[in-house]
């Protein structure tokens, strides 16, 4: 919607409206340029565009692993079908616009892949992805500094400070399945933090990852996230990483993760787990310097096709090669992947 009409990488084009120009894809790039939701500086309306455009390589359609050893881009057959169409102050219309997008695509038997936009695509992305996989059937791993479980924001239902509380009064998540890593700062109040505790969600803020290290916090999160699940949604917001190293973001909250811890982490969710979703918010490039949040928000959608694409070449029932709780890998050798990347229903 906003600026030039360029793919992710320089991946195919694809038509949301033509299912078979993306049949074959094991991933579906989809912009969702919105920031009706936020609740204080504004600007992510323009992060897909950021996210699709800010690398130094060429737009070629190619980005191999160096640690993995697969080019995700080529063995998923990515595709990019543009933006849906989410205009500014048509908040409810621009959410149903989108869910129905992703239940779409996921439908298809791709992955969706969402480049935000506010954390408010967070309602109807996961909303898309449970309609197809089963209600109430898909965990969600959350990075973020904020939890979003305000019962509303400045009177309204729809924010980016509520998606994950209207998710799971929806029943397409639950809350005993719902896993917030990241956590930090001087909110949600104490009426808010006791309904997220009645709903059995596990919170691991960053006092305590600091404590006992993230691949530990990590290891405990993905059990939750796989009992009782058949599939997991992977929600990304750019500002769980310390402003320090994602300046560009609307809500901006000191004493996060490095651009390194995220890129492991998201990296280690998707080779481990079956992720069936992911959305990548609240990049702002506005408050952006010298395009470095955007170049993050670009390397995180990277880092989560990648595991993707190794763990489908590996097999779905694939460990990792080293112990459980080290997200880092040793280098190629250490993976060793064997056959070529293959669709879910094949």
């Amino acid at each position: 919607m906003y600026g030039p009409d360029a793919t992710f990488a320089g991946v195919p084009a694809a038509d949301l409206e033509e299912p078979e120009s993306y049949s074959t894809a094991g991933a579906v790039i989809l912009g969702a340029p919105f920031d009706g939701g936020t609740s204080h500086r504004p600007g992510c309306r323009f992060g897909p565009q950021a996210i699709r455009l800010t690398d130094y390589l060429p737009h070629d359609g190619r980005r191999p692993h160096l640690a993995l050893g697969v080019d995700p881009l080529t063995e998923l057959a990515v595709v990019d079908v543009g933006d849906v169409e989410m205009l500014p102050g048509e908040i409810e219309v621009s959410l149903q616009r989108l869910e129905r997008a992703v239940e779409q695509v996921a439908r298809s038997g791709s992955v969706p892949v969402v480049l935000g936009g506010d954390h408010t695509i967070a309602l109807p992305d996961v909303t898309g992805v449970a309609k197809h996989v089963g209600w109430g059937r898909v965990s969600v791993i959350h990075f973020d500094a904020h939890a979003d479980t305000a019962d509303n924001q400045f009177g309204s239902m729809y924010g980016h400070g509520t998606p994950m509380r209207r998710l799971i009064e929806s029943g397409a998540a639950r809350g005993d399945r719902f896993l917030q890593i990241g956590l930090r700062g001087y909110w949600p109040d104490s009426d808010t933090l006791a309904w997220m505790a009645e709903q059995g969600m596990r919170s691991f803020e960053m006092t305590e990852i600091e404590a006992r290290g993230l691949p530990a916090c990590l290891t405990e999160a993905f059990a939750i996230a796989t009992d009782e699940c058949d599939a997991v949604f992977l929600s990304v917001d750019i500002d769980v990483v310390d402003p320090g190293f994602a300046p560009g973001t609307g809500t901006p909250e000191p004493g996060g993760f490095s651009s390194r811890q995220l890129l492991d982490a998201v990296r280690r969710a998707t080779m481990e787990l079956p992720v069936a979703g992911v959305d990548v918010v609240e990049v702002s490039p506005p408050y952006d310097h010298a395009e470095v949040t955007a170049y993050l928000a670009n390397r995180v959608v990277l880092e989560a096709l990648s595991g993707i694409a190794w763990r489908r070449r590996s097999g779905s029932a694939a460990a990792p090669r080293r112990h459980p709780e080290d997200p880092l890998l040793e280098g190629r050798a250490a993976v060793s992947p064997s056959s070529p990347g293959h669709r879910p229903d094949e």
